[in-house]
């Protein structure tokens, strides 16, 4: 699995992935936080404050995040690789797994700069870092654990497609809807509050607002072992068929 890990890590930053999901991410979030108008403009939120930028941080990872893993299989299935790598004496789940925390340390790889906002906008108070910094780090908790989750999303996606392109729709629908989609289909019932607690948005927002609460945790983690076994059991499936 290790093998697997600092191949694909270092593959990122071999050719311009890494890099250019670095600057894509820093240079969007920069551009809705300091630039442009509208809810997640910090200077426009009237405190010095990092939430409109974890509010933000669901959109940008529901497009980078597909982007970066789809083609962690469709590129092997299409070089002709996987068979090869299925018959090596490592297992599917170490394989995936490899792959799986590559991808995810890319993504805190990426987050790492963004505490430069936080080291900025602790100027902007009329109290210099006056920042609530235990919130701070449950929403940067609440982010990791979120790109966990659509970090395995988009691995099950490339699994399921030999088409790079089908593989990024998949994912970033299937994240779109796991985020949003229980909370737009509860608007339309009276006894909802259940419904609403199955998505994403729920449980990531409770912890941008600084609550660590187990049951987020352990939802997310949930989540994510669930798109992981739903790889590996589509993984076999390709090796059974060859």
């Amino acid at each position: 699995m290790k093998a697997i890990f600092l191949k694909e890590l270092i593959g990122f930053f071999a050719s311009l992935t890494g890099y250019l999901v670095m600057a894509i991410f820093l240079v969007i979030s920069s551009l809705f936080i300091f630039v442009f108008k509208g809810e997640y403009n910090i200077l426009d939120y009237g405190f010095a404050d990092v939430a409109p930028f974890f509010l933000l941080i669901p959109w940008l990872f529901m497009f980078l995040i597909p982007a970066i893993t789809m083609r962690t299989f469709t590129i092997e299935r299409n070089l002709g690789t996987l068979e090869m790598l299925t018959t090596r004496p490592i297992s599917s789940r170490k394989l995936i797994a490899g792959k799986y925390f590559a991808a995810l340390a890319l993504i805190v790889i990426a987050l790492i700069p963004t505490l430069f906002y936080i080291f900025s906008i602790g100027q902007l108070g009329e109290t210099t870092n006056n920042l609530d910094y235990g919130s701070t780090f449950g929403s940067y908790l609440g982010a990791i654990l979120l790109a966990m989750s659509y970090t395995a999303i988009g691995i099950f996606s490339s699994t399921v497609t030999s088409n790079q392109v089908v593989s990024f729709l998949l994912a970033a629908v299937l994240c779109f809807i796991l985020y949003f989609g229980f909370d737009g289909v509860s608007s339309y019932l009276s006894d909802s509050d259940f419904l609403v607690s199955l998505g994403f948005k729920y449980h990531y927002e409770s912890m941008a607002r600084g609550v660590i609460d187990t049951r987020d945790v352990i939802y997310f983690l949930s989540s994510a072992v669930l798109f992981f076994a739903l790889s590996e059991i589509s993984l076999k499936s390709i090796s059974s068929k060859r």
